[in-house]
């Protein structure tokens, strides 16, 4: 019973674990901006958390400036813009091509060239066994013969 209780308890107080937005919009466009926006810049504490979906201070923070911008007029480009000036491509889900991460959307595929390139080398660089190219002479075929005689001889003996 006690169990049942706490676990109804627990459903009901989940619901006050969740961020509760204070911004009030006059414009249904600014609360879908804000929305997108929110959704679209990622935590710098939580890193893997949105600032929609952050209980972080600064990602309360990062909201608060992105409401205050949103009021103040700034586009959409502003608004990322400062927030990338402020807090680094981090702050980005989805990373920008620019000289500085052109490297992190190339790595996988460099990587996996790389891969390719050492097992194909190290592939044609192995050297076949050296019973498998053995070349015996006239002397070494004739001793070899002798001695597998040799060998017929003792075991037909036993």
């Amino acid at each position: 019973m006690r169990r049942i209780i706490l676990v109804g308890l627990l459903l009901v107080a989940l619901p006050a674990l969740a961020v509760i937005e204070p911004h009030e919009f006059t414009d249904e466009q600014l609360r879908e901006r804000y929305q997108l926006l929110s959704a679209e810049l990622r935590c710098p504490k939580c890193q893997n958390q949105n600032i929609a979906d952050s209980n972080a201070p600064i990602a309360n923070d990062l909201r608060e400036q992105l409401y205050q911008q949103l009021h103040q007029g700034r586009s959409d480009e502003e608004i990322v813009e400062y927030m990338v000036q402020r807090y680094g491509e981090f702050v980005l889900y989805r990373p920008r091509w620019n000289a500085v991460t052109f490297l992190l959307w190339l790595a996988p595929v460099l990587l996996l060239a790389l891969a390719a390139w050492i097992i194909t080398a190290s592939l044609r660089r192995r050297t076949p066994l050296e019973s498998d190219t053995a070349v015996l002479s006239a002397e070494e075929e004739a001793r070899l013969a002798a001695l597998l005689a040799d060998d017929k001889e003792k075991s037909a003996g036993d």
